[in-house]
């Protein structure tokens, strides 16, 4: 089985880390779908890095695809903008959850061998977590 690969752009390095982190040890007690975080500019300060995503999908990619999840604003067109110029492979999806418990479910899909269409389903389903 080889899982689906797991990449988290934000805005801030330290953010996309430690979701990452939290991602893997919620998702342990198996295999660990490969997760890579992409956060923070070019120099290490706040912003988004098309350089650091290539490099993180690089990182993850194992021919089963890659669930790309971003927090907000210029990340998301950062993806998307390495989408529409194919420097990212038709099998990288940008996927519409929630950071957090998107990322989650995502790592957690992918380490029970899901293919890229469920661990996308998985994570956008996070949207719908209820908290009260």
């Amino acid at each position: 089985m080889t899982p689906v690969g797991i990449v988290l752009v934000s805005h801030s390095a330290e953010v996309a880390e430690s979701v990452a982190r939290l991602a893997r040890g919620l998702a342990a007690g198996g295999a660990v779908a490969r997760v890579a975080p992409a956060g923070g500019n070019r120099d290490g300060g706040l912003g988004t890095s098309a350089d650091r995503v290539l490099a993180a999908v690089a990182a993850v990619d194992q021919g089963a695809g890659v669930a790309l999840l971003a927090d907000l604003g210029s990340s998301v067109l950062t993806v998307k903008a390495l989408l529409a110029d194919g420097d990212l492979s038709p099998d990288c999806r940008l996927v519409d959850a929630p950071f957090l418990e998107g990322a989650v479910a995502a790592v957690v899909a992918a380490s029970a061998g899901a293919p890229l269409d469920a661990v996308a389903a998985a994570a956008a389903e996070a949207y719908d977590y209820r908290k009260a």
